[in-house]
């Protein structure tokens, strides 16, 4: 079970006990106590970085021989108003080094599941701002580097995204 899924089920839970029993607790001095501890916890656990999973799993399949594509890469110094399409496209990208593993039945298959899963479900509650993103690059306008080249500039984004 990664982290990440942890947190959102246990900041789930908080708010449907809050929510049920918000009225009941905030009568008494213990209510209100609880109340505050367990509005605590949920930034306590949001201060963990949502890519940090991904980040192990590029560590993981890094090194892989299997795969060898070029693939468009994202500049790591895009505005920053662009850092959410530069993730999208880094994610695109990821989808078709996880169809060229599976045609390979590569040995990573599994870890570059894993990226593509939860960098897709961090960006899901994410809507694109259209004039932002009219800005921004299309990801085939992003010169073709290699697989090497792309996981390394892949890391370096997810980095700055988590400070």
């Amino acid at each position: 079970q990664k982290t990440h899924l942890k947190s959102i089920c246990l900041q789930y839970q908080l708010y449907l006990l809050l929510n049920s029993h918000f009225f009941c607790l905030s009568k008494n001095e213990m209510g209100l106590i609880f109340f505050f501890l367990c509005a605590y916890v949920p930034k306590t656990a949001a201060g963990h970085c949502k890519w940090a999973e991904v980040l192990k799993d590029l560590e993981q399949i890094k090194t892989s021989k299997d795969i060898d594509v070029s693939l468009y890469t994202a500049n790591t110094d895009e505005d920053v108003k662009c850092q959410e399409p530069v993730m999208r496209c880094f994610l695109l990208e990821m989808n078709v080094i996880l169809q060229e593993c599976r045609i390979k039945n590569c040995s990573k298959t599994q870890d570059v599941l894993n990226i593509w899963k939860i960098g897709n479900a961090s960006l899901e509650n994410i809507k694109l701002n259209s004039t932002t993103s009219a800005k921004c690059k299309e990801c085939e306008e992003y010169e073709e580097k290699s697989f090497t080249e792309f996981v390394q500039s892949f890391v370096k984004v997810i980095q700055k995204e988590c400070k």
